[in-house]
Formats: C-alpha cells, sequence, structure tokens
C-alpha cells in the first residue's frame, strides 16, 4: 500500500505539471499579444522618418518638449498640494462635514479633463455667462474696460488637469495614512510635536510611496491627455503626433514623436521606483484601530471645510450643473443628432472592452498564482505597461503594423482570387478594441489579482488533491469567490474606455463615432450646447465607480470602527 500510492499519483502530478506550464505558454502569449503595439513603436525610432523629423527638431519640437515639461511640472506641484492636504484634513482631523468629503473629493474622477476644458471656456469667454454678467454689473462696454484671465492658455490648461487628476494623490495618500500606525502618531504626539510637525515628520515620510504613485499617475495621464491641450491651443507632444500623422501624412516620424513620449513615461516610471529604493516602513499596531482625529474647530473648521471643498466644487459640482443646465434649456436638440446612436457605439465598446480585459487579466492572474516564476512576473509587468502609455501612443503603435497587415492580406487576396477588399482590420471595431485592451488590461489586472490574493492557497492544495485540474479549479472555486473582484475590473475598464479619446479618435471605423468623440467635434466647433448632453452622459457613468469606491471606503471605515 505505502509504496502503490505514490505510483498512482505520477499522473496526476504530470497532468498538472502540464497544465502549469501551459499557463505559462498562456501568460506570455498575451504579453506577447498586449506589448506589441509598445515595442513597435519603439523600434521606429531607427527607421528613417525622412526631412520631416529635422524639420519638426527645427521648428515645434522644442516646444513640444517645453510645454510638456512645464504642464508636469504644473500638475505635479497642484495634485501634490490638493491631494495631500485634503486626505490628510479627512483622515486625521475632525471638522463639520469631513465626513462627507471622504467621497465628494473623488467626484471630480468621473469627468475627463478635456470636459472641464470646454465647460470653463464657454462659462469664462468673452460671450460666456461670467463676463457677460460682469459687464452687466460694473457697466463696461468692451474688453478694452476691464481685464480677464484667458483660460486658453497653458495655465489654464494646468488647472484643468489638476482639477481631474487630484483624487490619485488624494485616493493612495488617504489610504496610506489609515493605515499608519497610531502607536507612531501618539509617540510623536507624546514627545510634544503640534499636528503640523507630525504631519511633516512622521505622517507624510511614512506615506512618501503612496503619494509618488499617485503622483506619477497624474504624470501619465497628463502626458495622455489630448483634448484639454488640443483645444487651448497648446503643443504637446499629443498634439504633435496627431498633428503629424493627420496633417503631413508621415506615419514614420509620427511614431518617433510618439517614441519620444514614452521615454517621458518611463522616466516617470524609473523615477517612482527609485523614489522606493529599498525603503521599507512597517506597522507595529493593528491598522483596524482608528487613529485618533484632531479636533478643528472655529476658524480653523471653516478653512478645512473649504480647502476640501473648493476642489468638489471645481472639479465636480460646478461642471456638472452647468451642463445641466445646457441640456435642460436645449431639451428639445440635445438628445437630437444621433445621441442614442453614439450611445450605442460607445456602451458596445466598452462592454466588449471590459468583458475581454477581465478575462484575460483573470487568465494572467492565475498564470500567475500556478506559476509564479520569473518568466510570468516579467510577462506580466510587460503587459501592465500599456496603462502608462499614453493613448495617441498606443494608437501609432497600432496603426501602422495592422496596416501593413491589411496590405498583405489585400494583396494575397487580390493575386489568388482576384477580389479587391478593403482593410479588413484596422479600419474596423477590431483595432478599436485591441487599443482598449493594450491600454486598460493593467486597470482590470489590478483588480482581479488583488482579489485572487485574498483566496487561501489552501484552497488550491484541497482541489489538487481530490483530482481537480488548474482549469477546473479556476471556474468552479475561484471564479465565484472573485464576483466582487471581477466586476470591479469590469466597471473600471468600462467607465475608462467611455471616456478615452486620443486612441478613438485615431483608430475609429468610419461612421464609428462615440459619445466622447461627438463632445469633441462639438466642442472643437464652438457648439457646447449640443455637446452638453453626450458630456454630461460620461459624466454620470463616471459616476458609477466613483460611488462604488465611495462605498467601500465607508464600508472600510464602519469595519474599522466594529474592533
Amino acid at each position: 500500500m505505502t509504496e502503490s500510492t505514490p505510483a498512482s499519483n505520477v499522473p496526476n502530478t504530470l497532468i498538472g505539471r502540464l497544465s502549469s506550464k501551459g499557463w505559462i505558454v498562456v501568460v506570455i502569449m498575451i504579453a506577447a499579444l498586449i506589448s506589441t503595439p509598445i515595442l513597435f513603436v519603439f523600434s521606429s525610432i531607427f527607421t528613417d522618418a525622412g526631412a520631416i523629423w529635422q524639420h519638426l527638431a527645427d521648428t515645434v519640437l522644442t516646444d513640444y518638449i517645453l510645454n510638456s515639461l512645464c504642464l508636469m511640472l504644473g500638475v505635479g506641484i497642484g495634485v501634490l498640494i490638493i491631494g495631500v492636504t485634503t486626505a490628510w484634513l479627512v483622515s486625521l482631523c475632525y471638522f463639520t462635514g469631513c465626513d462627507w468629503f471622504e467621497w465628494l473629493l473623488l467626484m471630480p474622477l468621473s469627468a475627463p479633463a478635456y470636459l472641464l476644458a470646454y465647460t470653463y471656456t464657454d462659462m469664462l469667454d468673452y460671450y460666456g455667462p461670467v463676463q457677460i454678467a460682469l459687464r452687466n454689473w460694473f457697466g463696461w462696454q468692451d474688453f478694452n474696460d476691464y481685464w480677464f484671465p484667458n483660460i486658453r492658455s497653458l495655465w489654464g490648461a494646468v488647472i484643468m488637469l489638476i482639477l481631474v487628476l487630484y483624487p490619485y494623490v488624494y485616493l493612495l495618500a488617504r489610504t496610506a495614512f489609515l493605515e499608519q500606525s497610531i502607536c507612531t502618531l501618539e509617540a510623536s504626539r507624546s514627545l510634544g510635536c503640534s499636528p503640523w510637525q507630525s504631519f511633516l515628520k512622521v505622517t507624510l515620510p511614512l506615506a512618501r510611496p503612496a503619494i509618488i504613485a499617485g503622483l506619477a499617475l497624474s504624470l501619465m495621464e497628463t502626458l495622455n491627455d489630448f483634448g484639454t491641450v488640443q483645444y487651448f491651443g497648446i503643443n504637446t507632444f499629443t498634439t504633435g503626433i496627431f498633428s503629424i500623422w493627420f496633417d503631413f501624412g508621415e506615419r514614420q516620424a509620427a511614431g518617433q514623436l510618439a517614441a519620444c513620449l514614452m521615454l517621458f513615461i518611463f522616466c516617470l516610471i524609473i523615477l517612482e521606483l527609485w523614489s522606493r529604493r529599498k525603503i521599507r516602513y512597517y506597522q507595529n499596531s493593528s491598522a483596524r484601530i482608528r487613529l485618533p482625529r484632531y479636533q478643528l474647530k472655529s476658524w480653523r473648521g471653516l478653512i478645512a471645510w473649504l480647502v476640501c471643498f473648493l476642489p468638489f466644487l471645481g472639479g465636480f459640482l460646478i461642471p456638472a450643473i452647468y451642463l445641466t443646465k445646457l441640456v435642460i434649456v436645449n431639451f428639445t436638440t440635445a438628445f437630437a443628432n444621433n445621441f442614442w446612436g453614439l450611445a450605442s457605439h460607445s456602451l458596445t465598446v466598452a462592454f466588449i472592452s471590459s468583458i475581454l480585459s477581465a478575462t484575460l487579466a483573470l487568465v494572467m492572474a492565475y498564470g500567475q498564482r500556478s506559476e509564479n516564476n520569473f518568466l510570468t512576473n516579467t510577462s506580466i509587468k510587460v503587459a501592465a505597461l500599456g496603462y502608462a502609455i499614453p493613448g495617441s501612443v498606443i494608437a501609432v503603435g497600432i496603426l501602422i503594423p495592422l496596416g501593413r497587415l491589411d496590405n498583405m492580406i489585400t494583396n494575397f487576396i487580390g493575386q489568388i482570387f482576384e477580389i479587391k477588399v478593403g482593410l479588413l482590420i484596422s479600419g474596423t471595431i477590431i483595432a478599436l478594441i485591441y487599443s482598449y485592451l493594450v491600454r486598460f488590461l493593467a486597470v482590470a489586472f489590478g483588480s482581479v489579482d488583488s482579489s485572487l490574493g485574498k483566496i487561501k492557497p489552501s484552497l488550491d492544495d484541497a482541489a489538487r488533491s481530490l483530482g481537480s485540474t488548474p482549469r477546473k479549479n479556476l471556474i468552479k472555486i475561484h471564479t465565484p469567490l472573485m464576483t466582487g473582484g471581477i466586476l470591479t475590473a469590469i466597471m473600471l475598464v468600462f467607465v475608462d474606455v467611455m471616456k478615452e479619446l486620443p486612441a478613438t479618435l485615431v483608430i475609429r471605423p468610419f461612421n464609428f463615432d462615440t459619445l466622447a468623440i461627438r463632445v469633441y467635434q462639438y466642442a472643437s466647433d464652438e457648439r457646447l450646447s449640443e455637446a452638453a448632453a453626450p458630456a454630461l452622459a460620461i459624466v454620470l457613468v463616471g459616476l458609477i465607480p466613483v460611488i462604488f469606491l465611495s462605498w467601500q471606503i465607508t464600508r472600510s471605515r464602519r469595519h474599522q470602527d466594529s474592533f
């Protein structure tokens, strides 16, 4: 009996190993599919773009670099100040309305920056309601009688981006503050540190890795922005890629410019990794113990309330109210011009992309769980780079190779069957969904992997001892237990696809506009009243993950208070 038992397990062990190796192959294949556009953009550096590249270097390339750096500097400073300050106030201070601001400060995540740019421009332009009201109040006749700041400028773009991107820093910083040890903060107070000194010397250094991660995400989104900078007439890498692609028709030069933009992105990634280095922060007490809050009363409480209210007011409340007003005033025409057709296009690509992203993320996460080695980990890290790459770069990396593949297929069919066919891949919805997978797979993977990590490995061992294969484990055991994480991944990708503009603008098939494209087109023609309905629809859809995230935060806080 003792000798026959191991022998009987040999087939099952061999099958298990073969299944595990199969997961590695699948993970590598997915990573190769997702990373192909990124690698293609890098390879364009070594191609000859002709005289157009020299022309760019002599004329506008310096503007691209300087404007991009100025945007990053301004947005970086702004999101750090607003994100860290508001996170500290709602986490470690108590004032009137602080519990409400915990989730209100997340609301600007629901609106992309270009919607704020269109809204505030319409409000603050010479013929906008603000300047008209000022002229009526003070009796001014024309622009020679007064001075008003021009929002269509670099500083205006910086403000728009700050208002929608500070929640990245706020969310991660607040999480880091709540997870800090109560003993550490009490020790600083017992040593005579004031609340401000404890924040600077203890709280802020402990939260630095999370804050830098939020800053890196904000700067990556800044470089990815197209709608805001293009509308304000600011030359950056993203506007340059579009100009070279559409105005000059130079795809190789556009690829090289995209490669330059990727260098900026990788510098941010390296900076984020370098900031952490080998530094580790450990907490000795339980994170479930709720941190004591500083009581802010009278004028201190009022200042704290204003500091938290103003970002919410500028980043969400004013644009939402203004767009709602435009929709109500123009209700008879707001939903005309094929609004429902555009909505169906947006919902279709968002639904398909989110389902595929969650499925691929589930396969990758389980492959890493089954074979946690250098090969799978490296493949997953490569596949996750897509979220750090701007949509315009991904569009270039997809359309050029797909265009060549289309030409090869059409030439082959024409020679063999003497049939003329058009674009089979690059001009279809397939290419558009592919771009969304490259861009947002990392978002889905983060949610799925976090959910999978909460399942004890002992369940896998128990299932294997009963003869279950890894595929059956995933379908029958892990997937039902990960429903919340999978739904979160689907929801996050769905909303990101609804808001995505650069990749959609370049790759979309003919006669396949989305809500984001229609908002961009109408706003470019100064027809915001007609763009209000699709813009408001994007904001309302974007509220879904914000509300869910707020609910998660509230539930987490209640859970902590129960201990």
